[in-house]
């Protein structure tokens, strides 16, 4: 079972679109995936037609219910959604940090440290699932922390912007303590997206991102993703030879997924 998330401290980076992209990419190819939804605001939960007044994710993460309470399946019109089991999110995760708080003697009497506890609940999900993908915050927390722990990968979408391009530098950082302390097999990749590559600035951001980073094919700033999540039809349903989908290929195949 391969754990990827999906992350970045900075928002509006198309962050849940790659999530919901990739799920139903692998879903499509006949793997079993598992959705976790980390983000409060909980869209990638909707896009997958989950709604739930109450997450029990803080409950999970900390042993209080077992992984079958809190997973259900994902809806949507093609086929390829019997493939894919969503851990959903609510408002109600915001008040994680405090119940770590409340539970922190057990927490390292169990798990050591807290940043272990989503590595050791996902223990569970082996024989089920193929991949596990995980959608963050926007924001250094307890959650970010525990997927890197967790994950084989972490795939970092970035805007071909100044500020998005300078937000990167705190990310690594985490990323660097965490490979060198808790998960020494974990690797990234950035993704640029919503690309304008008629942009002489975004294009000259592109190249000095390259210059320091080893980066993916880029996911252009397209209508038809929009549409994507509006709809919750991934890209390559609404056609094989549209840019969107052109995109998506070369990204996936680039990743090698």
């Amino acid at each position: 079972m391969e754990v990827i998330t999906v992350a970045n401290n900075k928002g509006g980076v198309g962050k849940t679109m790659q999530c919901y992209q990739l799920i139903c990419h692998l879903a499509n190819k006949g793997h079993r995936v598992l959705a976790v939804d980390l983000d409060s605001q909980a869209n990638l939960s909707s896009t997958l037609g989950v709604h739930i007044q109450r997450t029990l994710i803080p409950e999970w993460l900390i042993g209080d219910v077992d992984l079958e309470d809190v997973v259900v399946p994902a809806e949507g019109e093609l086929e390829m959604f019997d493939n894919v089991s969503v851990i959903p999110s609510s408002r109600h995760l915001a008040n994680l940090a405090k119940l770590l708080i409340l539970s922190e003697g057990e927490i390292r009497k169990n798990a050591g440290r807290k940043e272990r506890l989503m590595r050791i609940r996902l223990q569970k999900a082996v024989e089920d699932f193929d991949y596990v993908v995980i959608d963050t915050p926007p924001m250094l927390g307890d959650e970010l922390i525990m997927a890197l722990v967790a994950s084989n990968r972490i795939l970092i979408p970035t805007q071909a912007q100044d500020y998005s391009i300078d937000g990167l530098e705190e990310l690594m950082d985490t990323f660097e303590i965490i490979k060198d302390t808790e998960n020494s097999d974990l690797e990234f990749s950035i993704i640029p997206s919503m690309v304008n590559l008629r942009r002489k600035i975004e294009k000259q951001r592109m190249s000095e991102l390259s210059q320091s980073f080893s980066i993916t094919p880029p996911i252009r700033n397209l209508v038809q993703m929009q549409e994507s999540i509006s709809l919750g039809k991934p890209v390559f349903a609404m056609g094989e030879n549209t840019k969107g989908a052109q995109d998506y290929a070369k990204l996936w195949e680039s990743l090698d997924l």
